[in-house]
């Protein structure tokens, strides 16, 4: 087992560094969280005692070290009807069973999968979620009037607003220039607090959206029926969190692998999350997952291990347990400003430069996903609807290289050469290739730079058999790989061909 200093010089962790990066990130998690809970009608408690919770277990089991996790609005997003008609304790309940279904897919290793999610996906992902996060901010150049309407700010008020904005952005982005021993993110947000505290300057404040005076979370099994009905009432918005939760939080993930070149436990983190959530609903919380925007200021001021995440954890229960008066007092315009710098960050402008060396199926895939991230805040409908148009597009193109070189030997058999996989898309190519009539009675189809990859490509060679079969002619399959030969053995009952051996015969994965 690791030391203490032997972990530290492991992980390049520099204590200072992640305490200061623990704290800017908690400052930074505060309106968010607040916003997010008052989005799903709960109690800013409520979201700030969820964000400490999930925040401290995935810190300390988590699978990505220097990952921040919260109540995330794109779970919000899923709550808000559940609320409204059944009341936040199906709320609770729903958030535990969130949880379960989070921790069966970490012990089942499902996270692996998110391999299989192409980088336009990601990038339209990423692009997606630094949209939302800009127009989160927004939200903060709104007032209500004392009929209780919404407004956006005017005059003085808004040119005050936007320049203190300004003056944090320029501080996170010039600091660094200067000098790293300090987070800029911090420094941004203590200065310009600075300046609006003793220069007595009129604008919004954290104590404006609502007061995070209160305790600690305490344990509260849900006030739910122990029936059936109740099941059938949660369930289905706890599958939906739970896939939304991991999503988020392993593409997450992903991002932060590239950002650090280090490769995080996804299996791990479906655990951590899973328990954090169950933890969450049995302590009257709300759901949520890994949080992108936290993250990225996080890992801008230099967060790098567990450390910084449990800092953050301790610095959101110390604000509102001793520091509420303090805390409220901080101008939104320089977390405002904070967030901004991340949006910036976080959004893959590399994207857009590539724009035209990328496939245009890649360019739409990225765009749609960025789209459906933006307008529906639906993390797993945009992912999913990405890699299903990336695997159409990949099948498409697959389908279309299938080819056959033909020759006929000194014996009078003719052969048919495959290149490219048979499967579901190439099937119908792959039969038009043969010329049943006029084939010799020896067929022999050498698969040797080809694979029988489905039940559907097998299909295809059974009804290719039965069509010489009826005019009294043999067909043979050579070089099939033991992959192919299985596949054909398992479909034994459905087809009969004549598999050649060729003992000298041996394919790639053999070599590897």
């Amino acid at each position: 087992m690791l030391s203490v200093s032997a972990y530290l010089a492991q992980y390049k962790v520099n204590p200072k560094n992640e305490i200061l990066a623990g704290l800017t990130t908690a400052l930074a998690l505060v309106p968010e969280v607040v916003a997010f809970a008052l989005l799903a009608h709960i109690s800013p408690l409520v979201g700030i005692g969820s964000a400490f919770i999930i925040c401290l277990i995935t810190s300390v089991f988590g699978g990505r070290p220097g990952m921040i996790s919260g109540a995330a609005g794109s779970v919000a997003v899923v709550i808000v009807s559940l609320v409204v008609q059944h009341g936040v304790e199906y709320l609770f309940a729903a958030v535990a069973l969130m949880g379960l279904l989070q921790v069966a897919v970490g012990l089942l290793r499902f996270g692996k999968f998110i391999r299989l999610v192409p980088q336009p996906v990601v990038f339209g992902f990423v692009n997606g979620l630094a949209l939302i996060i800009f127009m989160a901010q927004l939200e903060q150049f709104k007032v209500h009037d004392a009929a209780g309407a919404e407004h956006w700010l005017t005059g003085p008020a808004l040119w005050l607003m936007l320049g203190l904005v300004a003056l944090t952005m320029a501080i996170v982005y010039f600091l660094p220039k200067l000098t790293k021993a300090v987070p800029a993110s911090l420094t941004a947000i203590i200065v310009v607090s600075a300046l609006v505290i003793l220069g007595r300057l009129e604008t919004k404040s954290v104590g404006d959206i609502a007061s995070i005076a209160g305790g600690l979370p305490q344990f509260h099994l849900p006030q739910v029926p122990l029936e059936w009905n109740t099941l059938v009432v949660i369930f289905p918005y706890s599958v939906i969190m739970a896939l939304v939760g991991l999503t988020e939080s392993l593409l997450t993930l992903t991002v932060v692998d590239e950002i650090t070149d280090t490769r995080g436990r996804s299996n791990q983190d479906c655990v951590a999350q899973g328990l954090a959530n169950i933890t969450s609903g049995l302590f009257g919380g709300m759901g949520g997952c890994a949080m992108i925007g936290q993250t990225m200021v996080n890992l801008e001021s230099r967060g790098r291990g567990r450390l910084s995440g449990v800092v953050a954890a301790v610095a959101l229960a110390l604000f509102v347990v001793v520091g509420s008066s303090l805390i409220e007092r901080l101008p939104l315009a320089a977390l405002v400003g904070v967030m901004f710098m991340v949006v910036i960050g976080t959004f893959e402008w590399a994207s857009l430069r590539i724009l035209r060396r990328m496939p245009l199926t890649d360019v739409l895939v990225m765009l749609l996903v960025t789209l459906v991230t933006a307008i529906s805040q639906n993390l797993a409908l945009a992912v999913l609807l990405g890699v299903v148009v990336s695997a159409l597009a990949f099948a498409w193109e697959n389908a279309k290289r299938i080819r056959a070189r033909k020759f006929v030997d000194a014996a009078g058999a003719k052969h048919y050469e495959i290149f490219g996989p048979l499967f579901f898309g190439s099937v119908q190519a792959f039969t038009e290739k043969f010329d049943v009539q006029q084939d010799p009675t020896q067929v022999i189809i050498d698969f040797q730079d080809s694979r029988v990859a489905d039940m559907s490509g097998i299909e295809a060679l059974n009804k290719l058999t039965e069509r010489y079969s009826r005019l009294g002619k043999t067909l043979h399959l050579r070089h099939l790989s033991p992959d192919c030969r299985q596949l054909l053995h398992n479909a034994g009952a459905l087809i009969e061909v004549n598999i050649l051996e060729d003992p000298e015969y041996r394919v790639a994965t053999d070599r590897e």
